[in-house]
């Protein structure tokens, strides 16, 4: 399954909540005041295949070319990508039973429907299995390294924000009038894993001066390395149908009750999320909060999960298939650049901490965590950190966090503001598959 971040702080005086019926004990941030987070998502769509994410049946996952002379019209939602776009698609093989021996692949076709040659550019790409990849194991909740993952969405995420290019993907793909090309053709392979089931995450970020059409597919073939042909995958495109079975159908965003979130699959809008964290929309500080108090902002807020503050950050989908999710819960792939100008306004040193947590979803307008979180990942990821330390030496430095449901981070970041002085810090991180929001962002004053 996939989800998002986490880490934080030290904070003074919690109340402790008595756990009623073996349910875990809960901390209350008592000194601690949520805020929306400040800016917007941009406008760059994000090509976003996530559903089916068990995939048992082979058939079209997500298609963005038009529905003439194709077989299920219905499966395809007519929206040409050009100009800058992303491909994120996170999906899982499982056999069907002990006997099963086929192989999945994962395709990911792309068309250039115009009259003149398209040049694409793979700007940044990665994908990963889990196994044996990036397999879920065992780590502490805080790692400084820049090559440190536990499971393909992790790794993934942590490549990219590294601006890195996995070498199956070449620099530019050329694609003439009306051609079509594979842009990824990879197994999903489960045959001697114990139990046999495997995950493939991958993310890419593009630039295509015409316009293309994009579909992700699915094919089974009996021998892992006997990838299907580009003539095979465009017949599956042109005469099959969506993969079956389906995701379990979402929720209408305005209903209430039990809440199912549903799996993505369509065009998000929406890949970074950069902002300066500041007093006020005509200010250009962060002032730090008194000593012993601190204040947090929500990260990849959701419906039902806003602290109160009603600000959804979930990147909206502009086409989908109606029984997929109505809009990217989680914002898989989506990066956020936050930049923190702190500033301290008494006459004495302060020092500041700067976490990233996993509270309790909510909607009251608390910050609330578990005295001791149950054995639940709820994020897993890479985060980048810049500042200038208490010597003035600028550091870049990378931090793998994982956190479980109602987890208080550990701090990312510990700097000393001299009287009436200023420190810039930056945050960084694109939100991981395998995780879970929302999150926090938090500024505590020793």
């Amino acid at each position: 399954m996939l989800e998002l971040i986490s880490f934080f702080f030290n904070q003074p005086s919690p109340s402790i909540l008595l756990a009623q019926n073996n349910t875990p004990a809960i901390v209350t941030e008592e000194n601690n005041t949520i805020r929306p987070l400040t800016g917007e998502l941009n406008q760059i769509p994000v090509f976003n295949s996530n559903s089916p994410e068990l995939i048992v049946g082979e058939g079209i996952l997500l298609s963005t070319f038009p529905p003439d002379n194709k077989n299920t019209p219905t499966a395809h939602l007519n929206y040409p990508l050009q100009g800058r776009f992303d491909i994120f698609a996170h999906h899982v093989a499982k056999a069907v039973d002990e006997n099963d021996t086929r192989t999945l692949y994962l395709g990911i076709i792309l068309q250039n429907p115009t009259n003149e040659t398209v040049t694409i550019n793979i700007l940044q790409g990665a994908s990963y299995l889990s196994q044996p990849d990036a397999p879920f194991i065992k780590l502490p909740s805080l790692v400084e390294s820049s090559n440190t993952y536990a499971g393909p969405g992790s790794r993934v995420m942590g490549e990219i924000l590294q601006e890195k290019r996995q070498d199956i993907f070449p620099a530019q793909i050329t694609l003439k009038a009306g051609e079509s090309k594979m842009l990824l053709n990879a197994p999903i392979p489960v045959q001697t894993l114990e139990p046999k089931i495997n995950g493939r995450s991958t993310y890419m970020r593009l630039l295509s001066d015409g316009e293309v059409y994009v579909a992700s597919l699915a094919m089974y073939r009996d021998e892992e390395n006997n990838p299907p042909s580009l003539s095979q995958w465009q017949d599956l495109l042109n005469n099959g149908e969506l993969s079956a079975p389906r995701d379990l159908a979402p929720t209408p965003p305005d209903a209430t009750g039990k809440r199912i979130y549903g799996r993505v699959a369509g065009v998000s809008i929406g890949n970074q999320w950069k902002t300066d964290l500041v007093d006020s929309v005509n200010s250009t500080i962060l002032t730090i909060p008194e000593s012993g108090k601190a204040f947090s902002y929500g990260l990849s807020t959701l419906v039902g999960g806003t602290f109160g503050l009603n600000q959804v950050q979930t990147a909206p989908l502009t086409v989908r298939y109606p029984d997929t999710a109505y809009s990217a819960h989680g914002n898989y792939g989506v990066e956020y650049s936050l930049t923190l100008p702190l500033f301290n306004p008494s006459n004495e040193s302060k020092t500041v901490n700067i976490a990233l947590s996993t509270p309790l979803k909510q909607e009251t307008p608390k910050i609330n965590f578990f005295e001791n979180p149950p054995n639940q990942v709820f994020f897993r990821g890479l985060v980048q950190v810049k500042y200038n330390d208490n010597q003035n030496v600028p550091r870049w430095r990378y931090f793998h966090l994982v956190q479980n449901r109602g987890q208080k981070g550990e701090n990312l970041v510990t700097v000393t503001i001299p009287p009436q002085g200023q420190k810039l810090v930056s945050i960084d991180f694109l939100y991981p598959p395998d995780a879970t929001p929302p999150q926090i962002l938090t500024v505590e004053t020793n």
